[in-house]
């Protein structure tokens, strides 16, 4: 299946343990461990620079094969995605570029919405209700897989890709191969839209 958007039935164990959550990281109303990154206060993340590699169509090699279960406890899959163009972003909660990023990402997941593009996050570290607290805290309405239940989804990117730095964005194309990456934070929404609609051409 294919574009996306949400998935209805949440489980009612993440919702509940999210709204306490949601507390906690609602109560940093100036969130500053996004400002720490900011002021060029890295805290310890392993961070990029923000660098665009676009990966030409005769290098992008396998396509990436993936099965998790998002923060709603709904499974999802690289086949789902197949045909379109397919954003992934690695994350955590506690990560300040992370969330020093996450409008802006909401913001091109939403300027594609009715077109052939889909977005996945990849938590890599928290549980299913943190990442539920965390999207309800800023916003993101796209689907996490969590890492820490299905850890292999680690494992299928870092086989095709390196994943060096958190946050980094990754765009597939049709047929599930890295087209760009990103690493680090991204530096404008304009980057990631161009990116995607190259990435979209490609399949017209």
């Amino acid at each position: 299946m294919r574009g996306i958007r949400s998935r209805p039935g949440k489980r009612a164990a993440a919702v509940l343990l999210s709204a306490a959550l949601v507390a906690g990281l609602a109560a940093c109303s100036n969130d500053p461990l996004a400002e720490q990154y900011r002021a060029g206060e890295n805290k310890g993340f392993i961070s990029g620079d923000g660098a665009v590699q676009e990966i030409p169509v005769e290098q992008r090699g396998e396509p990436v094969v993936f099965a998790a279960t998002t923060e709603t406890g709904d499974p999802v899959a690289s086949e789902d995605y197949l045909g379109g163009v397919l954003v992934v972003n690695f994350w955590y909660a506690a990560c300040g570029p992370c969330r020093a990023e996450a409008a802006d990402l909401e913001q091109v997941y939403g300027a594609f919405e009715g077109e052939d593009v889909a977005f996945l996050g990849v938590n890599t570290i928290d549980s299913a209700a943190a990442a539920a607290a965390f999207a309800q805290t800023y916003g993101v309405t796209y689907p996490s897989a969590i890492a820490s239940e299905t850890p292999a989804i680690k494992l299928a990117f870092a086989e095709k890709t390196p994943i060096q730095a958190t946050p980094t964005t990754l765009v597939l194309d049709a047929e599930g191969r890295v087209a760009a990456r990103i690493i680090g934070q991204l530096p404008d929404p304009s980057i990631l839209k161009t990116l995607v609609r190259e990435t979209l051409a490609e399949s017209s």
